[in-house]
């Protein structure tokens, strides 16, 4: 190749870039400059430590804006029903438990503890009736027994001497009879005398009159004996008699505890009469008057507890991997722009969507992947609300500390 002379060499050469003349100015300046360049690795060194430890920070927690302030709103209502006579409560006023909200008329109720009240005394009289007939009975049917048995065997001892004295009359009827007949055989020969015939006629008439007596006086005598044992088959029964009124005994101190069990009714129905707050909070939500008719189970007014108030965080499912029941939290109240304490209490039975009032049918062609959140209950450390200030649907951000 020919060598080029100085004029071709001055047409080839080109002007230098910028950049090719400051590097080495640059070059020059970081290395008369140590600090500089120490200060800019330090500087480095700082902002990647100071990212780690924000990366650090916020890895270790979960946010979420899907929250709410909840809590317990119970309904308020009469168990009975009755006529409103005083009202002691407005709206939007703090209540204590216990405290009187609502007065029915109780003029009903007190009648129905009087009427209760006469039917158990009258029961209890019965009951103690019925008590001191068992005893009674108990002897009663004791000594109709022995009664009876005794009567059976004189009976059968009267018996035994009828018996006798039929045999006996029947003795003496034969006798009599064979006299008549040797006297009328005399008489045929006139060896006696007509008197003495018609006297042993008049003999053998009685002696035989004797026999029917004796005869009749058997018979009646059974009858008794037949008597005797019907009386003792039915004393016999004294122990179903005195079960029977040891029935009727359990049956009155059933009742008595029926009547009991009324009184007390009456007497809860009375109380009932009087609504109070069934524990500290807000009474909200008034539906009720002076004067108004209210039927059992009517809502009258809604209480919130603001002693157990909550939050509802709805977390997305990719933000539970790291997250335990009592890991601390802080809650951010929009209302107030202040941090809660908290800390994890549960975790939902299931996902928001499958609360809700149509869940979804993912059984389909067309299913698309959707990332589901999960309701978690955190709930405030002692003191964080000791004003009550939180109300139940405040819009809150809960942050976990998941480690």
């Amino acid at each position: 190749m020919p060598e080029l002379n100085e004029e071709q060499k001055r047409a080839t050469a080109r002007e230098p870039w910028p950049e090719e003349e400051e590097a080495p100015k640059r070059k020059s300046y970081l290395r008369q400059h140590p600090g500089v360049r120490i200060g800019l690795i330090v500087a480095a060194v700082v902002i990647v430590v100071a990212g780690i430890f924000v990366w650090r920070y916020f890895a270790v927690r979960e946010s979420t804006d899907d929250a709410q302030i909840d809590g317990h709103i119970t309904p308020i209502s009469a168990r009975v029903s009755g006529t409103v006579i005083k009202l002691n409560f407005d709206d939007n006023q703090y209540v204590q438990a216990g405290q009187v909200l609502v007065q029915l008329d109780p003029t009903d109720y007190e009648v129905a503890v009087q009427r209760a009240q006469g039917d158990l005394a009258d029961a209890e009289s019965a009951a103690r009736a019925a008590e001191t007939n068992v005893p009674i009975t108990h002897i009663n049917t004791a000594g109709q027994l022995e009664t009876a048995q005794a009567a059976l065997n004189a009976a059968h001892k009267d018996v035994d001497a009828a018996h006798a004295r039929l045999r006996e009359a029947e003795a003496n009827y034969v006798k009599v009879h064979k006299d008549l007949e040797r006297i009328a055989d005399l008489v045929k020969k006139d060896e006696v005398s007509r008197q003495q015939y018609d006297a042993a006629v008049a003999a053998d008439a009685s002696a035989n009159a004797t026999v029917d007596t004796a005869r009749a006086q058997v018979a009646a005598t059974e009858s008794r004996v037949s008597q005797a044992k019907a009386s003792l088959s039915i004393a016999g029964t004294a122990p179903q008699q005195v079960a029977v009124t040891r029935s009727r005994f359990s049956s009155a101190q059933a009742l008595v505890l029926v009547r009991r069990a009324a009184l007390q009714q009456a007497q809860l129905n009375l109380q009932y009469t009087t609504v109070r707050a069934p524990a500290n909070g807000v009474v909200s939500k008034r539906s009720v008057e002076v004067g108004q008719v209210i039927s059992p189970g009517q809502p009258l007014a809604a209480l919130v507890d603001l002693d157990d108030i909550y939050v509802t965080a709805n977390f997305k499912e990719t933000q539970l991997k790291n997250m335990r029941v009592g890991q601390k939290a802080t809650v951010k109240v929009d209302a107030y722009d202040r941090d809660l304490k908290a800390h994890v209490d549960s975790f939902g039975g299931a996902t928001g969507a499958r609360f809700s009032l149509l869940p979804p049918e993912n059984a389909t062609g067309n299913y698309v992947k959707v990332v589901q959140r999960v309701p978690v209950k955190l709930v405030f450390e002692k003191g964080e609300d000791t004003e009550h200030k939180l109300r139940p649907g405040m819009s809150v951000v809960p942050t976990v500390i998941t480690k």
